[in-house]
């Protein structure tokens, strides 16, 4: 398997302008690109609604709220990696809080290596997500192209008066000479068949 880098959006979420600056000297372009800075909860979750972040970071406390809420939401509502900081004196209380819900917390005053290691952490996540996505996709689009297969099949049985092995045979044949999926053929034979029944005045439920 060929090895891939990924570039990984963020969103920053903070009203310290000395932390901003200091968190992108952590975020390398080449890993970490583009990196979207915004200063308060309200103005992250306008931003939510338009955009998707590979990572979020928030933080706390903000100017118009704490950041706890914010960090819950968008791990319930997408697959955002967050990393959540909080001072020292609030861990104990936020991280028990939040950590079930798969919200990645650190007690300030943190390290810049604490943070690096934090953010590599959010980024393994995110590529098992993403790879838990494609395969749901797939299985998904599989699903589908045997539902229009069965359907054509179901088709050719009653219009040509085929049984079910010759339908399936005339399909796999069909894709092989034309060196296209069975799905393909199968949309054709259902648009061709369906075109048929109707200009014929069959009323069919589709």
């Amino acid at each position: 398997m060929d090895f891939v880098e990924y570039r990984y959006s963020v969103l920053l979420v903070s009203a310290s302008e000395k932390f901003n600056d200091s968190l992108r000297g952590l975020l390398p372009e080449s890993r970490y690109d583009p990196v979207t800075v915004i200063g308060d909860t309200s103005s992250a979750r306008r931003l939510l609604l338009e955009n998707s972040y590979d990572l979020a970071v928030i933080n706390t406390p903000l100017t118009d709220d704490f950041g706890t809420r914010l960090a819950l939401d968008i791990c319930n509502d997408s697959g955002t990696g967050v990393l959540l900081l909080v001072k020292a004196e609030h861990y104990p209380d936020v991280n028990a809080r939040v950590s079930p819900y798969g919200v990645l917390t650190l007690s300030k005053p943190t390290t810049a290596q604490m943070i690096t290691q934090s953010l590599v952490l959010l980024c393994g996540t995110r590529e098992r997500l993403r790879r838990m996505e494609q395969k749901t996709a797939s299985i998904e689009e599989k699903m589908e192209e045997i539902r229009l297969v069965n359907r054509a099949k179901w088709l050719l049985i009653e219009q040509l008066r085929m049984t079910e092995s010759e339908a399936h045979r005339y399909i796999e044949k069909q894709a092989m000479d034309r060196c296209v999926t069975k799905r393909s053929i199968a949309e054709n034979i259902i648009s061709m068949l369906i075109k048929d029944w109707l200009s014929n005045g069959i009323k069919i439920e589709y």
